[in-house]
């Protein structure tokens, strides 16, 4: 794959503050869109992705602190306390460093938290946010696991404790691709880089809360997996309280990670949506 996009698009991969990341620069378009991975993931979780957007946009992997090619042991100092205005920074740090002044963002599961984050710091840097298995309340189920995760974070090793996480958010059959995907990218992490972002969970209640509470007035489009039972209901309330801003797009037969177990749909949708250059869409417009 990657040699059929060099042939059509300059490729950039470089280490700035030692975080990777990856560049597909379009000949004649100015406009980017920047790749964000959620836990345990990487950027190669995208790659259904990266060859129709690079089609169309300049195009921004990377790979967040401690995940993929971006080693904890590679960095100076990532500091001792994880925060998601921290890791948001980072992503500012690249743009920074590619002098990109604004970018559509795409993100999944909890690259949609650091989005938002980054929407929040910046606001001027997000032309429009594109949250796939997004991630805006943390139902009762979730609420057990993460306080099991915090029990056994010290005594069970880090992939039996993603394993059982995954399997409870992706739990059907025709969410198994999905799931090794994620577990197999886990496995390049390190126990205490694991706990670093597990550690995450302790900020994520009132952080959450504030994004249901406070309309960001950025166009974003929020791409759901019809079987993502754990997060669905409330990305639904928070579309139709932030109605002016934002849209939903429901996949049908579809789980938690929408971008890899039905990478045509989604890409069609959100292509659909930036081309639109407005937020007016519905899922209308392609499932009946």
């Amino acid at each position: 794959m990657l040699v059929l996009l060099e042939k059509l698009y300059f490729y950039e991969l470089i280490f700035v503050f030692l975080l990777h990341f990856q560049t597909y620069l379009h000949p004649s378009q100015s406009e980017w869109v920047t790749f964000v991975h959620g836990a345990g993931g990487s950027s190669t979780i995208w790659f259904r992705q990266v060859r129709e957007f690079a089609k169309h946009y300049n195009v921004l992997l990377l790979d967040l602190r401690g995940h993929g090619n971006s080693k904890a042991e590679k960095k100076v100092s990532w500091g001792k306390k994880y925060s998601f205005h921290s890791i948001a920074n980072d992503i500012v740090e690249v743009l920074d460093h590619l002098n990109i002044q604004s970018s559509h963002f795409v993100g999944i599961s909890l690259g949609s938290i650091i989005i938002r984050q980054l929407a929040e710091m910046q606001p001027q840097r997000v032309s429009s946010m594109i949250l796939g298995g997004a991630i805006l309340k943390m139902n009762f189920r979730s609420q057990i696991l993460m306080r099991v995760g915090n029990l056994f974070k010290y005594v069970l090793p880090y992939l039996v404790l993603y394993k059982l996480f995954a399997f409870i958010i992706m739990p059907k059959k025709n969410h198994q691709q999905s799931r090794l995907l994620f577990v197999n990218e886990a496995k390049k992490l390190y126990q205490k880089e694991f706990i670093k972002w597990f550690k995450l969970t302790a900020e994520i209640n009132p952080l959450l809360k504030w994004f249901r509470q406070v309309e960001i007035k950025i166009p974003t489009l929020y791409v759901m997996g019809e079987e993502d039972y754990m997060f669905l209901p409330a990305v639904k309330k928070v579309v139709a309280d932030h109605f002016q801003s934002s849209k939903l797009a429901i996949i049908p037969a579809c789980g938690h990670v929408v971008n890899v177990e039905k990478p045509e749909i989604f890409n069609q949708l959100v292509l659909h949506y930036l081309q639109q250059k407005k937020p007016a869409f519905t899922t209308t417009d392609f499932f009946n």
